[in-house]
């Protein structure tokens, strides 16, 4: 099967030759915990879950934050295919810099056991909403430096008493969904 590997230390995208088993993400990324995500159309990314307590690069695809190596494969019903996007495309859709709000919050997140895109539900006007850590942290960065700073500090307590990341997570994001109306 064809697919794409991004590696954010040489900021390469490479097409490679996989045969999809039971292990081969597993052997991609030396672990059995794998994130995906679609939004790339017709593609599916897969990412190293442990990537954030290993302190691997951040970057992103298009608005996907992804951390560490990414395998690419194409997507359909389900399925995975041979990739579509080509790499000079691909390419283009990746932002290897990455804002200093984000570096700060990775850093101090690396020290917890939360999972960036695991959801949880908040609620606006009587609507459940499923929202992830992710999220938050793409909210508070377009935020004004006053909000991003209170945010960063009140992580780094959580972070320092040994609290519940995700919850704090949750909290800010509720935080933010009041905040817009």
């Amino acid at each position: 099967m064809n697919a794409l590997a991004i590696d954010p230390i040489t900021q390469k995208v490479e097409p490679i030759e996989i045969e999809m088993k039971a292990n081969t993400t597993y052997t991609f990324f030396s672990s059995i915990l794998i994130d995906e995500f679609e939004s790339i159309r017709d593609h599916v990314i897969y990412a190293d879950a442990n990537a954030l307590s290993e302190a691997k690069e951040a970057y992103f695809i298009g608005e996907q934050l992804v951390l560490g190596k990414a395998l690419i494969l194409g997507r359909a019903d389900f399925d995975d295919r041979d990739v579509t996007i080509t790499p000079e495309e691909l390419s283009s859709l990746i932002q290897y810099e990455v804002p200093l709000f984000y570096q700060k919050a990775l850093a101090l997140l690396r020290e917890s056991d939360l999972n960036l895109y695991r959801t949880f539900e908040v609620e606006k006007q009587g609507e459940r909403l499923l929202l992830s850590s992710e999220w938050v942290l793409y909210t508070f960065n377009i935020a004004d430096d006053r909000t991003r700073d209170y945010f960063l500090a009140e992580l780094a307590k959580v972070i320092e008493a040994k609290e519940s990341a995700a919850a704090f997570m949750q909290k800010m994001a509720q935080l933010a969904i009041n905040a817009a109306g």
